[in-house]
């Protein structure tokens, strides 16, 4: 399917049920994608629901397609979240976007020691939609039926304290175990990765205390844009999904 766009208002629809884009999803479908009559979409709600057919009705403000097919498809077990630390630049919504192309259930901001951007009042809100809308466009890129979670911002307390429900692993250069070495064991799994400047020994202690693994990639340091989605890459392969 070429173009798929979401409506996260849709609940439910059934095969012969009309329904419809609005607003921006409808004139970006109409004015730059320049679709017409008869062409077919697919349209998700981000939740798992795709359906698809022919275009039936074609406006700048509105367009509407006929369902002639329909899929839902349950959320993916064990979950994989990233925490991703705040970096400078759009480093860190690079990291996002492309972990979310590559099937990342849910990101979590989080705001390291060694962080050199800081999300501080009005920001937080902002720059948390800012997250949300680049996970939005990459799930549409990459034709997902689950749009991935955006937490709230973390502090480094905060996000040691996740140990207690999720296996956490650390992302860290001078760590002996390597990320492919590992045996899943059906847990949901939490990436941590750090800012440019690394991870304080001060924090990663605090993580290791709490129960979390220090792993790394293997002899290279890459990029915090780069480490967490090569990390998924890894995690893909082992739990089957690649």
């Amino acid at each position: 399917m070429a173009h798929r766009y979401l409506d996260e208002s849709l609940e439910s629809a059934a095969i012969g049920d009309r329904v419809s884009l609005h607003g921006a999803e409808a004139r970006h479908a109409v004015t730059v994608s320049r679709l017409v009559l008869g062409e077919s979409v697919a349209i998700g709600n981000g939740a798992g629901l795709v359906v698809s057919g022919p275009i039936v009705t074609a406006e700048h403000t509105e367009l509407t397609i006929e369902v002639t097919e329909l899929s839902t498809a349950p959320r993916r077990e064990p979950s994989v979240f990233l925490a991703q630390a705040l970096a400078k630049g759009d480093r860190d919504e690079l990291a996002v976007q492309v972990a979310t192309e590559l099937g990342i259930d849910g990101v979590i901001p989080w705001s390291a020691s060694r962080s050199i951007s800081r999300w501080e009042g009005a920001k937080v809100a902002k720059r948390r939609d800012r997250w949300g809308a680049v996970v939005r466009e990459a799930s549409k890129q990459s034709l997902r039926s689950w749009i991935p979670d955006v937490l709230d911002l973390v502090t480094s307390t905060q996000l040691a304290q996740m140990t207690a429900r999720v296996r956490m692993l650390v992302l860290e250069p001078t760590a002996v175990t390597p990320l492919s070495g590992l045996r899943l064991d059906g847990r949901d799994l939490l990436i941590v990765v750090g800012p440019e400047g690394g991870i304080t020994r001060r924090e990663l202690d605090a993580f290791a205390e709490a129960g979390a693994e220090l792993v790394c990639l293997g002899p290279e340091v890459v990029r915090t844009s780069t480490a967490g989605p090569a990390a998924l890459a890894v995690i893909n392969s082992m739990l089957g999904r690649w």
